[in-house]
């Protein structure tokens, strides 16, 4: 019996030793993904799990993709595009806004009173970053390209008109939302999204501006009463990029490069967009169930809205002028590509 329990432990070890030196096999790389939300926010559990289970899945478990939500790595959510440039992070998810200037020509998305559609200016962004932003990211490589869907103004005090944001003290949330809060009379605060709650509950800040589905994450909805929304296009959106180191993209072998490829770019980019924006609706209701006044302004006030914000342009297109850009091209392409989506679908 000695001898016979002596074997079986031996094969059983050898066993073991065979499935773990298997899974080590199988598991040839570990990429380290990190971003600024809880686990828990829409965007970590409806987009980037999605794209992470998803390589996870067709690399046959030959690639691991490691998650830090909440900045665990460390850092500042600001600091997620030099994290990805410098190898602290493999692949970063960041609001293109926290570097503000860095990468102008995104900023056409972020004009206010442009886009109407999330699906549609994800589409244009992705080709646009093709055509015309790929040296502002050569540092990097992109793997997708999106933008939220509306964004709504949610204050402690009910704003209709222009003149009702005179001495606020608004977060913006990139350098374009800051520029049309200035030209409104508000006072821009820029911060990034983790910190709204507390600015909010110690008066910091007298509203926020950002899409409804961040919302609920932020329970913003508990701590202020008022919420306005527009008809037609948004008041604004942001732009965000999925970015990869890309010594690690370039270490790895071509089939698992395929994975990434094929996980990645012009439809990942528009699927991500789409769910930004379908995930406002539950929400929005959030607001509507606490008894918190909803406000959405009709066409002509929206109007008046967008005809207060034209100097945001002006001075966006010097500032692209005096970069070597040609701004006004950049506003013609994003408008024909949404077009093109929006009529294709």
């Amino acid at each position: 019996m000695t001898n016979h329990g002596a074997i079986l432990g031996a094969l059983c070890a050898l066993a073991l030793s065979a499935i773990t030196t298997t899974a080590a096999l199988a598991q040839e790389v570990t990429l380290k993904l990190h971003q600024f939300l809880p686990a828990q926010a829409n965007v970590p559990k409806d987009i980037l799990d999605v794209w992470a289970d998803n390589i996870e899945r067709d690399s046959g478990g030959r690639i691991a993709i490691a998650r830090y939500p909440s900045m665990q790595l460390g850092g500042a959510p600001t600091e997620l595009m030099d994290q990805a440039i410098d190898g602290v992070a493999d692949v970063i998810w960041t609001a293109v806004g926290y570097t503000p200037g860095r990468f102008p020509s995104t900023e056409v998305f972020e004009l206010p009173f442009l886009v109407s559609d999330a699906s549609a200016a994800s589409y244009a962004f992705w080709n646009l970053y093709e055509s015309d932003m790929q040296e502002e990211f050569r540092d990097v490589r992109i793997l997708a390209t999106w933008v939220h869907g509306p964004g709504v103004i949610h204050a402690s005090d009910p704003v209709l008109a222009p003149a009702d944001m005179e001495g606020m003290k608004i977060r913006g949330a990139s350098r374009q939302v800051n520029a049309l809060l200035e030209t409104l009379g508000a006072t821009p605060v820029g911060m990034p999204v983790p910190a709204i709650p507390e600015a909010l509950s110690k008066g910091v800040i007298d509203g926020t501006t950002i899409p409804w589905e961040v919302t609920e994450s932020l329970k913003i909805s508990e701590l202020v009463e008022y919420h306005t929304e527009f008809t037609g296009p948004m008041l604004y959106t942001l732009t965000f990029v999925l970015a990869m180191n890309k010594e690690a993209y370039q270490a790895l072998p071509d089939d698992l490069k395929q994975v990434v490829d094929d996980n990645s770019g012009l439809d990942f980019s528009v699927f991500a967009g789409r769910v930004q924006q379908d995930a406002d609706a539950p929400a929005r209701q959030i607001a509507l169930d606490a008894g918190n006044e909803v406000v959405t302004l009709d066409a002509a006030q929206s109007a008046e809205w967008a005809r207060m914000a034209q100097p945001v342009y002006d001075d966006w297109l010097a500032d692209m002028q005096g970069r070597g850009i040609d701004g006004q091209a950049l506003i013609d392409k994003a408008r024909a590509l949404m077009d093109e989506f929006s009529a294709a679908h």
